[in-house]
């Protein structure tokens, strides 16, 4: 019988390890197909249990030379800690010769300093030390990659520093020869530098799983045969009636049946206001409620539907694994090329030595041939083209309020032809604010205003905290007596007088009268509106909406500018969307989406437009993030909605949306000319060693200057212009 299963992974530090992987589980009989991710350590595999188990699969695994875990985040997380731990130890011992680099233009080599930096004897011990600890991590990975048939970057830095340090040894103990143990230490060093930088990402994106899941109660209260039990929310089963009091998260899908309350559903739709729950639709609300939304006021009774894997908020999990597992991560030109260019170098570096002697030349001679093109062709500039790059732009980017989280977004970003943007929080501030007053009756505003607000101010809900915070001054007095009518609005006694604040419909009925057409005219605007009565007649009218950020319309301007398309896309009704859309100056809008709506927008998006982005900040737009070909996350929004995007934007808002396209694109250009630059040494430098036109020193200069010229290259970034 066909099964799937999910693997952890772990011991893979390159997208070519997931590679090997994915090739010795394909190899093994049984196996239909499989896929296996970097980005998140997760192997999904697809097989004939008649044939293999998961225990053969784990086998393979091991048998390729990594490893299955069961708590892939925490995999992670060791593995960032392992990597802090070589690259600092490396960097001990490779200080001397950083050193020794920044006092070369100010000493002369007579200098005391630099004679004992120079002392042939010290650098061995140097390079010794960082060969044996941090050199070990890409001695253990080039065995993996050729044991596995699969180079990997691995091997051109074992390979290189190897011939350095090699050829460094013998020059030293025969006294003749110049001597290169800085470089060896260097690369590692540098390289390692990478590496943790990359780790670092991996954590930060998987622990947004971890949150995700903590979210979902662990616990539930269930009512059987008679009596409330407290029982694991996993053992809930369809049919359970579950208590839900205020403050607590509702534990599975499913529908009220005894009581009336606002739930705050800001997880999955990102909007602000609550929505009322109540036994059946009507005045106070519609029935439906889903697992991991939180149940503000009152005490209720769900009968549950969908419980476990089954819920909305399990799905959310999955899209965000799925969607992080099928987004292919940057592959470099070094990785990419490896499996060529390493046995090709040490085809050359062997034929070099074979003709040089073939031709007459000495042993020592057709070895410094040989070591040369080894030299030359050490991958220094190829292992700095991509880190520092990112070093100057993430730097630049994070004091402009930019984060750009891994290489795959620097790749893509510039690509984008449209984003889709969230409105709450994201083109808005996320909260509300009065927009419109309006008198419906015989009592000044001056009057009204305050009497509603000092109602509201006894209630937590936003469009109350909205209407109480403009008269906090000018309070009339305490409610005599206060009622909160989920869904509907509020009851209370000021000064002897009846005041009923809420919605229109539920306000104006006992009035006797219909709404008036001025206050469905402000929703029509795409405005939340709430009227107050007082002893049965309507006074007043309040208008409350969520505002433009600062700055969101010109944002949009310069998307458009820039020739990427802004289209938005929210859970909230096609009223609020359209007025959202028309004072940020844009044209097509999506209304009423929920997190599973959003990724189909993109994909809708996608075979329209080409390579899509998403900006969002709630825990409704995570699936969408991770689903885009680059995910903006607002800074100001949750910690799953950073996490799952690719670059964040830590100034709230879009604002800074246009720059980080911008400084992302100048970033890429810079990681491809570096690589260029790298590449064209190779090229030119390998043929003139092996001809004998380039000494071993000659080739380690070319090779040091190649690495002068790719920093400066990445250090120009500086002075991009991004306005």
């Amino acid at each position: 019988m066909k099964q799937s299963k999910v693997l952890k992974v772990g011991g893979m530090h390159c997208v070519r390890c997931s590679a090997a992987v994915e090739n010795a589980l394909s190899k093994q009989r049984g196996v239909e197909s499989c896929s296996v991710s970097y980005a998140n350590s997760r192997a999904e595999i697809t097989y004939d249990d008649a044939l293999t188990n998961e225990r053969a699969l784990e086998k393979a695994i091991k048998k390729a030379g990594y490893f299955v875990v069961a708590d892939a985040a925490a995999a992670r997380r060791k593995e960032f800690r392992a990597s802090l731990f070589f690259f600092l130890s490396a960097l001990v011992f490779s200080l001397p010769f950083f050193i020794m680099m920044a006092l070369m233009p100010f000493l002369s080599g007579e200098d005391p300093v630099m004679r004992f930096l120079h002392n042939g004897y010290f650098q061995f011990a140097l390079a010794t030390a960082v060969m044996a600890v941090g050199g070990s991590v890409f001695y253990r990975g080039a065995w993996s990659s050729l044991k596995n048939k699969s180079p990997s970057m691995d091997v051109l830095v074992a390979l290189g520093t190897t011939a350095s340090y090699v050829y460094s040894i013998y020059s030293l103990f025969s006294g003749n020869g110049t001597l290169y143990f800085e470089s060896p230490a260097m690369i590692i060093t540098l390289v390692l530098l990478g590496r943790l930088l990359e780790s670092r990402a991996r954590v930060r994106t998987g622990s947004a799983i971890e949150k995700l899941m903590n979210l979902s109660p662990k616990r539930a209260n269930v009512i059987r045969g008679g009596e409330e039990i407290n029982i694991p929310a996993s053992e809930i089963v369809p049919g359970d009636i579950l208590a839900v009091r205020p403050g607590e998260t509702i534990p599975a899908d499913g529908e009220v049946v005894e009581g009336e309350t606002d739930v705050d559903e800001s997880m999955l739709t990102g909007e602000s206001v609550p929505r009322g729950k109540s036994p059946s639709d009507g005045v106070y609300g519609d029935p439906k409620v889903y697992g991991g939304t939180v149940n503000l006021h009152g005490f209720i009774k769900v009968r549950a539907v969908r419980v476990g894997e089954d819920t909305v908020f399990s799905g959310i999990i999955r899209m965000v694994e799925q969607a992080q597992s099928s987004k292919a991560r940057v592959q470099t030109v070094a990785d990419k090329v490896a499996a060529v260019f390493v046995p090709a170098v040490a085809g050359i570096a062997l034929v070099t030595f074979a003709l040089s002697m073939l031709f007459g030349l000495s042993a020592e001679e057709a070895l410094a041939r040989a070591v040369a093109v080894l030299v030359i062709a050490c991958p220094c500039s190829l292992g700095l083209a991509t880190p520092t790059a990112l070093m100057v732009g993430i730097g630049r980017g994070a004091t402009m309020g930019i984060l750009i989280k891994d290489a795959d977004a620097l790749e893509k970003v510039c690509k984008i032809r449209a984003v889709a943007l969230d409105k709450t929080g994201t083109l808005t501030h996320g909260r509300l604010f009065i927009e419109d007053i309006l008198p419906l009756g015989d009592m000044p505003a001056d009057e009204s205003l305050p009497l509603a607000a000092s109602v509201e101010s006894c209630s937590q809900h936003p469009i109350a905290i909205a209407i109480a915070s403009v008269c906090e001054k000018s309070l009339i007095s305490p409610c005599e007596s206060f009622e909160n009518v989920s869904g509907a609005g509020i009851k209370a006694v000021v000064k002897g007088m009846n005041v009923r604040v809420g919605r229109p419909e539920w306000v104006a009925s006992p009035c006797g009268t219909e709404v008036p057409e001025s206050v469905s005219a402000l929703e029509k605007q795409g405005k939340t509106v709430a009227v107050m009565s007082v002893n049965g007649k309507l006074q007043l009218a309040v208008a409350v909406s969520d505002v433009l950020r600062e700055g969101s319309a010109e944002a949009v301007t310069r998307l458009r500018g820039m020739g990427v398309t802004p289209v938005l896309v929210t859970g909230d009704n096609a009223f609020i969307a359209k007025n959202i859309a028309e004072k940020a100056g844009i044209t097509e809008y999506k209304a009423g989406v929920f997190p599973q709506g959003k990724v189909e927008a993109l994909e809708a998006l996608r075979a329209e437009y080409g390579s899509v982005a998403m900006a969002g900040d709630g825990i409704n737009d995570a699936p969408a993030l991770a689903q885009a070909d680059v995910g903006f996350a607002i800074g100001s929004g949750t910690d799953i909605a950073i996490e799952s995007g690719d670059i964040v934007l830590t100034g709230g808002g879009i604002t800074s949306l246009p720059e980080a396209i911008m400084l992302s694109a100048a970033t890429m250009r810079k990681i491809k000319q570096n690589l260029f630059w790298a590449f064209f040494y190779n090229t030119v430098g390998i043929p003139l060693a092996a001809f004998g036109l380039l000494s071993p020193v000659i080739a380690g200069a070319c090779m040091a200057f190649s690495s002068v010229s790719v920093v400066t290259n990445s250090l120009l970034l500086r002075r991009v212009k991004l306005k």
